[in-house]
């Protein structure tokens, strides 16, 4: 077989314009397809990091996944009730102390308490509906970043006024408010509270920082008017990616709705799917081109060479090993492309993560998301090699399919 190569080789070095040609092409398609799925991959980790690290890995609500079982359905056995309301209960979890402690006995993260309600924000005659979230600053550290996320002030100065709270920047900015400035939160049952803003956050999200309020516990429990009630448990976990299956653990062990990340943002999850198919499609435009470069390469070389197919043929050289040379010439081009495709490819995305730019929602410099783990290099080398050879797969069958005596009389 040690002639084969050696073939093989001969074929390559000695057109070396057509060889740099197919390298080239290799080279091009496999650069950019690793430019182009650092540039996707990194747009798409960057915003779930942001999205993730925003808001808690799983959210226990006091919705109940199943109802009371109706007492007809005890004593009868075929009984089928509709419609029947079922007993009244009191909003809330039900003693969410024990069920806490029950839960952080085994869950690999933080766990936290916390009361959700609808609220009326107003400072002089602005008004602005938002979500107002009670809170325990010391355990929210544990479930969230919003520690963190503090532009001005603290979250412990929570416990240095009476009804204080802190509040996203693009909200303050429609309030006009600042650390210091008093506001009013109310609710639909005509409770309200008045007290001082004492933190501004900014966790880039829009929804957030223009929608969301964060208070004590029993300041949101006052304007609740429950003064015990909690209706969601937030929990985080050291592998964001767990959350689905400790999800489903918590709700079979107490009966409440638990939704993890990926639940809540399912719209956005499919059209980063939808994104990746698209940047798949683009990879492969770009080695179906590269293709067609090595298979143009393969085809001249095997027209130039009918008449060594011809010696070869009439020496006793099987066709499989003929066709085989035509294999690894394109292999070899393949290989050395690739390789030079991967420090070509490398080089732009080094380049392109060197670049800032002013993000316009929160108006900071912000290098442009580049991801480009060792898997691209490895899968799109792999990819290229198999495109090549199957380049080669046509033009070489073809050329073996000749018969030696009519490509000597063709000569003749």
């Amino acid at each position: 077989m040690g002639f084969v190569f050696e073939i093989a080789w001969a074929h390559v070095s000695s057109r070396f314009r057509q060889t740099f040609i197919g390298v080239l092409g290799v080279a091009t398609g496999v650069g950019f397809s690793i430019m182009i799925g650092a540039l996707m991959q990194g747009a798409q980790r960057d915003f779930l990091v942001t999205l993730v690290d925003s808001m808690p890995h799983i959210t226990v609500t006091d919705e109940l996944t199943s109802s009371a079982v109706q007492p007809a359905e005890e004593v009868y056995g075929a009984a089928q009730i509709y419609n029947q309301p079922g007993e009244r209960r009191q909003s809330g979890i039900k003693n969410p102390n024990q069920v806490i402690s029950s839960l952080r006995t085994w869950i690999p993260g933080g766990i936290a308490p916390s009361l959700q309600i609808s609220a009326i924000v107003n400072i002089s005659q602005y008004r602005f509906g938002v979500k107002l979230t009670g809170i325990d600053p010391q355990q929210e550290v544990h479930v969230s970043k919003l520690v963190s996320e503090m532009r001005e002030g603290s979250l412990d100065d929570l416990y240095r006024a009476s009804n204080a709270s802190v509040i996203g920047d693009i909200l303050a900015r429609k309030l006009g408010a600042r650390v210091g400035s008093n506001v009013t939160l109310s609710t639909g049952e005509g409770i309200s509270v008045s007290g001082p803003v004492v933190g501004i956050f900014r966790f880039g999200i829009r929804d957030i920082d223009d929608g969301q309020i964060y208070t004590l516990t029993r300041t949101a429990q006052v304007l609740a008017a429950s003064p015990t009630r909690i209706n969601e448990m937030r929990v985080r976990l050291h592998d964001a990616l767990a959350a689905r299956d400790v999800a489903s653990q918590i709700q079979a062990q107490t009966g409440y709705r638990s939704i993890p990340w990926q639940e809540a943002n399912a719209d956005l999850i499919s059209a980063f799917k939808v994104r990746d198919l698209i940047m798949m499609f683009v990879m492969a435009g770009m080695m179906i081109a590269s293709t067609f470069a090595i298979y143009s390469i393969i085809s001249t070389i095997t027209n130039e060479k009918r008449h060594d197919i011809a010696i070869m043929k009439s020496l006793g050289i099987r066709e499989h090993l003929v066709q085989s040379i035509f294999i690894i010439e394109s292999i070899m081009i393949g290989i050395v492309g690739v390789s030079a495709g991967s420090a070509f490819g490398y080089l732009l995305c080094l380049s392109l993560s060197q670049i800032t730019f002013t993000n316009p929602f929160t108006g900071s410099q912000e290098p442009l998301p580049v991801y480009f783990p060792p898997t691209h290099y490895v899968v799109l080398g792999v990819v290229s090699l198999i495109c090549c050879a199957i380049a080669a797969l046509l033009p070489s069958w073809k050329a073996t399919r000749v018969h030696p005596v009519e490509i000597i009389r063709g000569a003749s």
